[in-house]
Order: structure tokens, then sequence, then C-alpha cells
């Protein structure tokens, strides 16, 4: 990431109920990309966390509202609109599956590829999070939204995801928006003392890139205290200018010995606009 790119941080208050963050939709201002005289218009930021599925279930559910349209499942494109989604589940399957990166699985069925500087990425229940990892905890400080399995990158804490038209041929493509689910986020988002951008203690970021490899917008995924907690966070720009996004999952690999003050994170669901091209 070059100098000149300029990161966009997002908050999003926390309620004064139980440990349960606010469920926002925060619309924030943004800036005019270098070499584009028109004006950079900012996404709306949906954004929640919380201890339970409840607690995410509503802001998701707007999330896919305002993208419109259907979900796409693996209908060929390219399609006019609607969505793709990935739950990590395969019909239910309660098999841990590890693939090498590129990860390609759903790179013809749903338009998306997978890349990490790691070792791979895994597919697995709770106790195949036990087992790939050789952490015994894991079964206890995680909880999948769609059941039964979350997905992690192997030997890294990074995940790319670029975006294609679904249905073969690796036409490049760009999307409308694009959101997540996280387990476990434990440190905080939201902004840092005077002087300073963004919490420094915030582990988990999501960075929207456009075709010409421009950052286009990033922002901290919101926390909830507690293990086995769940967060969502997501974009959705007017025009399908996304066309790859970096996710950094926690500030530490997944591991057998996890520090306590560090912070691993695992994913679940995404959620994305169909993925055009020529736009």
């Amino acid at each position: 990431m070059t100098q000149q790119m300029k990161r966009f941080f997002v908050h999003a208050g926390v309620a004064a109920v139980a440990v349960l963050s606010c469920i926002a939709w925060n619309p924030i201002h943004g800036a005019a990309q270098a070499g584009n005289t028109k004006a950079f218009v900012a996404p709306g930021v949906f954004q929640a966390a919380g201890p339970n599925i409840a607690s995410v279930q509503g802001i998701v559910e707007q999330f896919r509202v305002a993208l419109g349209g259907a979900n796409n499942l693996n209908a060929p494109g390219p399609l006019a609109g609607g969505r793709r989604e990935i739950n990590w589940d395969g019909g239910g399957s309660s098999a841990t599956a590890l693939a090498p990166t590129p990860f390609t699985g759903f790179l013809t069925t749903r338009g998306a590829l997978f890349s990490t500087d790691g070792e791979g990425f895994v597919q697995a229940p709770l106790e195949g999070l036990v087992t790939t990892f050789g952490n015994l905890s894991y079964d206890q400080i995680f909880q999948p939204f769609s059941q039964l399995r979350l997905f992690s990158p192997v030997g890294s804490n990074v995940t790319d995801v670029a975006f294609f038209i679904p249905g073969g041929g690796n036409v490049a493509a760009t999307t409308r928006g694009f959101g997540a689910i996280f387990s476990d986020v434990d440190q905080p988002d939201g902004s840092g003392p005077a002087g300073k951008r963004g919490n420094r203690g915030s582990s988990t970021l999501v960075e929207y890139y456009g075709a010409g490899g421009n950052l286009l917008f990033s922002g901290f995924v919101p926390a909830s205290p507690g293990d086995a907690s769940l967060s969502f966070f997501g974009v959705i720009f007017a025009d399908p200018l996304i066309a790859h996004v970096r996710i950094t999952s926690g500030d530490a690999l997944p591991s057998l010995d996890d520090e306590a003050n560090r912070d691993v994170v695992m994913m679940d669901d995404f959620i994305f606009g169909e993925p055009r091209s020529g736009e």
C-alpha cells in the first residue's frame, strides 16, 4: 500500500445494553480519488457486533435488501442484479476441508477467487478448527453464523478476494458491495486518542480496492467482548467499483499457542453484489 492511498476509518457507537454494540447504518464522508475529477462518493456502511446470531442478523438482512435482488446462487452470469453468498457449509457438510492458495472452489459458481500469503485455507466446524490448528480452545471461543463451518486462512491472517463473472472464462469483474461475518472479534473499533488515526488496538480490517488497484475505502470490524461473539461489516457503493477486497482477520495467526493479548478471528458468510464487467 502506498503512502498516497488514503484510509477511511468507520466508527459505530456502543449501545448501553449488555455487551451488544449498536446496529448502525453509517454513511461517512470521503474524498476525491487521485487523478479523478469526479468527487468520491463514500459508500453506505453496515456494521454490528454482539454475543449471538440475533445480534447481527438484522443488519445482515438490511445489507441483503440494500444490495437488491435475489440470491443468484450458482446461476451463470453476467446477471443484471442480485447478489452472491458463500457460507462455507457445503450443503450442511461437517467435514474439514483444506484448500491451497489460490482457492478456486467458488470462482466459477460465485465469481470469487481467494488467495493468501499463507499456506492456504480451511473450511471447518469447530472441532475441525481444533484439529487444524491444534488449539483445544477453538471449539469454545468461536461460533458459526450459519451452520456448520467457519473459514480461515492457514499460516496467515490475510485473505484477498478478487471478483469474476460467475460461469467461467475468468473474466475480471467488479461489484457494488461486499460484507462478511466474523467470529470472536475482541479488540475494539473506533477512534483512538486525539491525533491518532483510528484505534490502534483494533484487530480486524476490511479494505476495498478498485480495478486500478486504488484503495476506495477501509474500515475496522466492530468488536464485542467475551468469547464466541459475532460481528458484521459491509459496504455498498452506488456503482460496481470494487474489484478486490483484502481482509485482515485478527492480529495473530490461528495456532497452537495464542497469546492472551492477541486477537485470533475466524470468518463466516461472505455476501456481495452480483459481479459485473465493463462498467
